[in-house]
């Protein structure tokens, strides 16, 4: 991917992310502009202190509290997508474009999306239940941390 091309597809992330915080009633502060931009840069999974601590530098009144609760509500609204890793929760912008599901590696959180959906292949699942949505993990080792465990 090309600089203008990952310019641009960080500008589209974050206008995603405005726009479902407005549709959902949320004044866009500045604050909240930042959070939006600070998930579209970000290369992979972000922890709540990740983000407080990036947060904190810009607008050092904020509070921890503020920040988990402006990330679960943002996990909540389906903006960012709420993992649970190693190390705790961890948190990414949700992809937008397409329907699809990650492998993840335990080690150094690379992430592998796969489009194979097994959502079709679920045996009969109980009546009664309305489906609004659903997420499939496959958690492991990517080949270099597999390789590494193996030499050591």
């Amino acid at each position: 991917m090309s600089n203008h091309e990952h310019e641009q597809h960080t500008q589209e992330t974050i206008q995603e992310m405005v726009r479902a915080m407005a549709n959902k009633g949320w004044r866009i502060t500045d604050q909240r502009k930042s959070l939006a931009a600070l998930f579209a840069e970000a290369d992979g999974y972000l922890s709540p202190k990740d983000v407080y601590e990036s947060m904190r530098q810009k607008y050092p009144g904020v509070s921890f509290d503020t920040v988990y609760r402006n990330l679960r509500l943002l996990s909540e609204m389906g903006v960012l997508e709420q993992f649970y890793l190693n190390e705790g929760v961890k948190f990414r912008a949700r992809c937008q474009s397409h329907h699809h599901h990650h492998m993840i590696c335990l080690q150094c959180e690379k992430t592998i999306t796969f489009e194979f959906c097994p959502m079709k292949d679920v045996p009969s699942l109980p009546e009664g239940f309305q489906i609004m949505n659903h997420r499939f993990e496959i958690f492991g080792y990517c080949n270099e941390c597999a390789a590494k465990a193996t030499n050591q």
